[in-house]
């Protein structure tokens, strides 16, 4: 198991779906610790590789890129992570352990979805050498991003093993709420920043990492990001 050992003062955060260059360059801006790009097709965030690249070109090297994918062979997440300057890859689907392994060893932060309520679970966290878990709910017709609450505090437990990162339903005006019940490292948030799909309302963006600054925990926070 790749633990992140590094402490952070801060719960990070990674917003998730980006499709514009200016848009993620005013996350960054703004205090994101990563920005994320969907690589699964039958989301409304897709992007090609060839534009996440511009746009991870356009970041500052302390920006954390990561691609989003579903149960995509190793050849191709390598090749995207080398074509776009991945730095992260979060595995949303039904990867084997060993997948996940290869990708840690060849140096980048590997990043596994587990759900609440979908299989991988939360139960399955100890069969992946995972550097941190994110976890969401698992409702819905996508992996992800289908902006739906739930109740966050069933992720708590593993956060006192592993690295964790809070996603599913997290809004500006939910996120204080979230956190308390989760207390995460770090959390993802994609639809509760948008005006529509894949473009981000930079105002709101602005207020969710302001609520995610106002947090507090009692705990040494890991960095993932």
């Amino acid at each position: 198991m790749k633990l992140i050992m590094d402490i952070t003062p801060c719960i990070q955060v990674k917003v998730c779906g980006l499709t514009d260059v200016e848009e993620a360059k005013q996350c960054a801006d703004l205090g994101a610790h990563a920005v994320g790009f969907v690589f699964y097709p039958p989301s409304p965030r897709c992007i090609p590789a060839v534009q996440a690249k511009k746009i991870a070109a356009a970041l500052p090297g302390y920006i954390q890129k990561v691609g989003v994918f579903v149960d995509k062979r190793y050849a191709d997440i390598m090749e995207t992570a080398v074509t776009c300057g991945l730095t992260a890859v979060q595995l949303h689907g039904k990867e084997p352990p060993d997948l996940v392994g290869r990708l840690v060893a060849e140096g980048l932060t590997v990043i596994k979805a587990l759900f609440s309520e979908a299989s991988p679970s939360i139960q399955d966290a100890g069969m992946y050498p995972a550097s941190a878990f994110l976890v969401e709910c698992g409702k819905g017709k996508l992996p992800g991003g289908n902006a739906l609450s739930w109740n966050w505090e069933a992720a708590k437990k593993l956060g006192t093993r592993f690295p964790l990162i809070l996603a599913g339903g997290l809004s500006p005006e939910n996120v204080a709420v979230a956190v308390r019940a989760a207390d995460p490292d770090a959390v993802d948030v994609s639809s509760g920043v948008e005006c529509r799909p894949g473009r981000k309302d930079i105002d709101r963006v602005r207020t969710f990492l302001s609520a995610v600054a106002a947090c507090r925990t009692t705990r040494s926070l890991r960095r993932i990001f």
